[in-house]
C-alpha cells in the first residue's frame, strides 16, 4: 500500500527500507507509462503560453486531463484556477499541492520580449501537477487519505493566490499541509530545500518631485535609490555560476541583501524593493524616504509590502530525509533568491508545507538554460519525470502520516 513508510513497516513486519523500494517501484512503473504523454502535455503548453489572468485555455487542458481521469474537479476558482481532488481508499490526512500556470509577461522577460513565454518553468510546474495527480489515482485504491491539487494562475503577477483564497479554495477540502516545487538551477535529477528560508517578498512605492529640473533630479534619485542594492541581477553564465554557489551556502553571501530597482519618468520615480530577512523592510523604506527628501520629495508607499515566502524548517528537513531514504537524491538550497518573489507564501501563511527546486539543468547545458527569465532559459524534460516521481512519493507518504 502506499502507506507512510513506518506504518508500514510497523502493520507487515518490513523494514523501512524495503517499503520505500515498494513505493518507489509502484509509482515508477506508473510514471514510465505516463512520461511520454507528460512530456507531450507540456510542449503543448510551452506552445500555447498565457500571461498572468489569461491562462483560459491552460486551465481547460489541466481540467480536461484530470476529468477524464475520474477526478473531482472545480474550475474558475480565483479566476483560471483548478482544484482537482484525489481521494484514496483508506483513511488518512488530507494535503494539498500547488502549481502554477502562468508564463512570464514581456516585460519581466531578461532582456525584455514582445509575447507572454513559459521562461518560468511554470508549464513544467503545471505538468508535474497533472503527472501526480495522475498517478496517485491511478493508485487511490491503495492510498490513504485526500490529496488536493491546487492549478494557480496569475503568480508572476502575485496575484493569484490571493484570489483563490479569497475564493474559498479549500473550501473543497481543507488540508493540514501545502507543498510545490519550482524548476531551479540544479543538475537535473536533484532537488533543492528550503529550511527556514525561501524567497523575499516586495515592497512598492513612488516620489513625486516638482518644480524647476525636477525631470533631471528624478533621474538623479533614480540611480541613488538603485544604488542601495546590496546585490544586482545576473548578467552573464559567471554571474550565475556564483550564484548557485552562494544558494547552497548556508549563512553566506545571500543571508541577508538588499536588491532595489527604480526608473524615473518626467518628474515621478517608481521603485521596487526585496531584502531579506524580510523585517529589513523598515529600515529600506527609511533609507528610500530619506534620499526622497533629499530631493525635495517624499516616498509614498501605497500597501504594506507582499511577504516573503519562508519556509518551514521541520517540514523541509523531513522531505530531505525523504528523499534520500527514497533513493531520490537532493541538494540542499538554504539561501532566498534575491531578485523572485513567490505568492506560495500566502499559502505558507496559512499551512505549514514545502517549496522544492527541482533541477532542470542538462548535462553541460549552460547555466543560463536553467536560470528563469532569461530567454535561454530550456530546462531539460526529463526533469518532469523526476518531479512526478518524487512529489508522488512525498504526498502519498504526507497523507498516511
Amino acid at each position: 500500500m502506499l502507506l507512510g513508510s513506518a506504518a508500514v513497516a510497523a502493520a507487515v513486519g518490513l523494514p523501512t527500507h524495503a517499503v520505500a523500494a515498494l513505493r518507489r517501484n509502484m509509482i515508477e512503473a506508473e510514471v514510465d507509462r505516463l512520461e511520454g504523454d507528460l512530456i507531450a502535455f507540456r510542449r503543448d503548453l510551452h506552445a500555447n503560453p498565457e500571461g498572468p489572468g489569461e491562462e483560459s485555455r491552460t486551465a481547460a487542458r489541466v481540467a480536461e486531463r484530470l476529468t477524464a481521469a475520474g477526478l473531482s474537479v472545480t474550475t474558475g476558482v480565483g479566476g483560471h484556477g483548478v482544484v482537482a481532488v484525489v481521494r484514496g481508499r483508506h483513511r488518512g490526512r488530507t494535503v494539498a499541492y500547488r502549481a502554477d500556470m502562468d508564463a512570464v509577461p514581456a516585460g519581466d522577460q531578461i532582456g525584455g520580449g514582445t509575447a507572454p513565454l513559459h521562461l518560468c518553468g511554470h508549464d513544467i510546474h503545471t505538468t508535474v501537477g497533472v503527472g501526480a495527480a495522475l498517478v496517485l489515482s491511478r493508485l487511490r485504491h491503495r492510498l490513504h487519505g485526500t490529496v488536493v491539487f491546487v492549478f494557480q494562475p496569475a503568480e508572476e503577477t502575485l496575484t493569484g493566490a490571493r484570489a483563490m483564497l479569497d475564493a474559498g479554495v479549500f473550501g473543497i477540502a481543507r488540508p493540514e499541509e501545502i507543498h510545490a516545487l519550482h524548476c531551479g538551477l540544479l543538475p537535473v535529477g536533484m532537488f533543492g530545500i528550503n529550511p527556514g528560508s525561501g524567497l523575499p517578498g516586495q515592497d512598492r512605492g513612488t516620489v513625486v518631485l516638482d518644480g524647476e529640473g525636477a525631470a533631471e533630479r528624478a533621474e538623479r534619485l533614480s540611480a541613488d535609490i538603485a544604488a542601495l542594492a546590496t546585490v544586482s541581477v545576473p548578467k552573464d553564465a559567471a554571474d550565475l555560476e556564483r550564484l548557485v554557489e552562494d544558494l547552497q551556502v548556508e549563512d553566506g553571501p545571500l543571508a541577508e541583501f538588499v536588491y532595489t530597482r527604480a526608473s524615473a519618468e518626467e518628474g515621478t520615480v517608481s521603485f521596487a524593493s526585496r531584502c531579506w530577512p524580510e523585517d529589513r523592510y523598515t529600515e529600506v523604506r527609511a533609507d528610500i524616504d530619506a534620499l526622497a527628501r533629499s530631493y525635495g520629495g517624499s516616498a509614498v508607499f501605497p500597501q504594506d509590502p507582499f511577504p516573503a515566502m519562508v519556509c518551514p524548517a521541520p517540514e523541509a528537513y523531513g522531505l530531505k530525509r525523504f528523499l534520500d531514504r527514497s533513493g531520490f537524491g537532493t541538494g540542499v538550497v538554504h539561501a532566498p533568491i534575491p531578485f523572485s518573489g513567490e505568492d506560495f507564501a500566502l499559502f505558507l501563511d496559512e499551512l505549514p508545507g514545502t517549496y522544492t527546486y527541482l533541477g532542470v539543468r542538462s548535462p553541460g547545458a549552460d547555466v543560463t538554460t536553467s536560470y528563469p527569465h532569461f530567454p535561454t532559459f530550456d530546462p531539460d524534460e526529463a526533469a518532469i519525470g523526476h518531479g512526478v516521481r518524487a512529489m508522488s512519493a512525498w504526498l502519498s507518504e504526507r497523507t498516511a502520516c
